[in-house]
C-alpha cells in the first residue's frame, strides 16, 4: 500500500502549482489524494509548498579563461586533431598511388563523430570512425590535404592543411 501511496502523491506533486489537492480516508481507511474533493466523504484542502526549480547552466568547458575574457573564437572538441605518416620534407612514394593517413586526436573520436579526408579541398571517400584512412590511385604531383571531423553533415571541426607530394613510378 506504501508504493500505491508514493505514486500518487508523486503524481499529486507534479500537477501545475495551481492545482488544489484533497486529502480524504477511503472506504479501506487508508489515506487517499485527488486534485477533486470525493463525493460524500468528508475532504481537507492540502496546503502545498511552492514548486522548487533549477535553472540549467552550461557546464563548464576548458577555454573558460578565453571565454571570460570575451573571446569569440569556437570552442574545439578535440584539442589536437592532425593527420600523421605523411612526409612533408620529401615525395611520399606510391608507385600505384595508394597510401594512408593516420589521424590523431584528442581526446578520443567521440560518438557519433567520424573522421573524413578533404583532398585538394574536396571531399574524399566516405567518413569513418577509423583512425586510419586509405587514399587510392592518386595522382603524381603536389596535393593538400586535411581531415574534418563531421556529425551527420555538420562539420565540427578541421584540422590544419598538409600539402605533400606523390611520386609514382610507371613501368612499362
Amino acid at each position: 500500500m506504501g508504493r500505491v501511496y508514493s505514486i500518487i502523491l508523486l503524481s499529486l506533486l507534479a500537477l501545475p502549482a495551481t492545482a488544489q489537492i484533497y486529502k480524504y480516508t477511503d472506504a479501506d481507511g487508508n489515506t487517499a489524494y485527488s486534485n477533486q474533493p470525493p463525493d460524500g466523504v468528508p475532504a481537507q484542502a492540502v496546503e502545498l509548498p511552492p514548486l522548487n526549480s533549477v535553472e540549467s547552466q552550461t557546464p563548464a568547458s576548458r577555454e573558460a579563461p578565453a571565454a571570460a575574457q570575451g573571446s569569440d573564437a569556437p570552442r574545439n572538441a578535440y584539442d589536437i586533431l592532425e593527420l600523421t605518416d605523411i612526409p612533408t620534407e620529401e615525395a611520399l612514394r606510391a608507385n600505384n598511388g595508394t597510401f594512408t593517413v593516420g589521424v590523431r586526436a584528442q581526446p578520443r573520436l567521440q560518438s557519433p563523430h567520424l573522421f573524413r579526408l578533404l583532398l585538394d579541398g574536396q571531399p574524399y571517400g566516405q567518413p569513418s570512425n577509423v583512425p586510419r584512412l586509405q587514399l587510392v590511385n592518386i595522382d603524381r604531383g603536389e596535393h593538400s590535404l586535411a581531415v574534418q571531423v563531421l556529425n551527420g553533415e555538420r562539420l565540427v571541426q578541421q584540422s590544419e592543411t598538409v600539402t605533400f607530394t606523390v611520386q609514382r613510378i610507371h613501368l612499362p
